[in-house]
């Protein structure tokens, strides 16, 4: 397939653009090469404005950010949800959630299908209207039994499932592959981190070709609407766990059952 470049990014010209934490990373170097191409607007959705490099944290956060913005705007083509963590210490959200799953998929759950009304508005008059969700080729590596979902409120299979009852915005997975970001600098261990940062400075993509694949998936006009993808627009399956429609389906109603009451549900 051809090889897609960031001059082949077209003219945003009126798209109003979301893209959460883009001050470092991936985020950082989306942001610069959409804003190379004209876009009308480009919001960084973080913790705070004094802390931008921190990824919303808290479900109450979540929807704060996302009323501020609509409070803005009346139209959004483009919603990345670029945020994650990865190598951090365990922990705790402030809503008793853990901590990779709060931030890594609850609220991206919940900030998507906040702004999914006014997503939805938008693609009436632009039918490329899209929510591009970060993934990683590592959950291929998950052990079997993956959702214990009574141990996720405690001390790439939604964004699938959503895709299969959403019929006015595209919803598009994309994993970057191997990237030299900042993902792996909280790693535990000494022997870890020397691993990890001689695997990134020997493997990784640097950063302005790493962040293609979440541009490609955010600008092309030929994306499937549900498609996984991998680095740079190639069209993956996924693992056997994330193809099981049944997991599927469980992942996304215990999502639904926790967004209850925060904002209104899918069935």
């Amino acid at each position: 397939m051809p090889t897609f470049r960031s001059q082949d990014i077209p003219d945003l010209q009126d798209q109003v653009i979301i893209v959460t934490v883009g001050n470092v990373g991936l985020g950082y170097e989306t942001i610069r090469q959409l804003s190379e191409h004209n876009p009308a607007r480009v919001y960084l959705a973080s913790r705070s404005q004094t802390k931008p490099e921190q990824t919303i944290v808290e479900l109450k956060s979540v929807k704060a950010a996302a009323a501020d913005f609509v409070r803005q705007e009346s139209r959004l083509g483009i919603l990345i949800n670029n945020a994650g963590i990865m190598m951090t210490p365990e922990d705790v959200a402030e809503d008793g959630y853990e901590i990779y799953f709060g931030i890594n998929v609850l609220g991206p759950a919940l900030f998507t299908q906040l702004l999914l009304p006014t997503l939805r508005k938008t693609a009436k008059v632009n039918s490329q209207t899209r929510m591009v969700m970060l993934s990683s080729a590592a959950h291929a590596r998950v052990p079997i039994d993956v959702y214990k979902f009574d141990e996720l409120r405690t001390s790439a299979s939604q964004p699938t499932a959503l895709a299969a009852r959403e019929t006015e915005v595209k919803i598009i997975p994309v994993h970057p592959g191997i990237v030299a970001t900042n993902l792996h600098h909280a790693s535990p261990g000494t022997f870890l981190r020397t691993f990890l940062y001689a695997a990134i400075f020997l493997a990784a993509t640097p950063i302005e070709k790493g962040a293609l694949s979440q541009i490609f998936a955010t600008v092309s006009p030929t994306v499937k609407h549900g498609q996984y993808y991998g680095p740079v627009g190639k069209a993956e399956s996924g693992s056997k766990l994330s193809q099981n429609h049944d997991l599927q389906e469980e992942l996304f109603r215990w999502i639904q059952g926790e967004l209850s009451g925060h904002v209104e549900t899918i069935s």
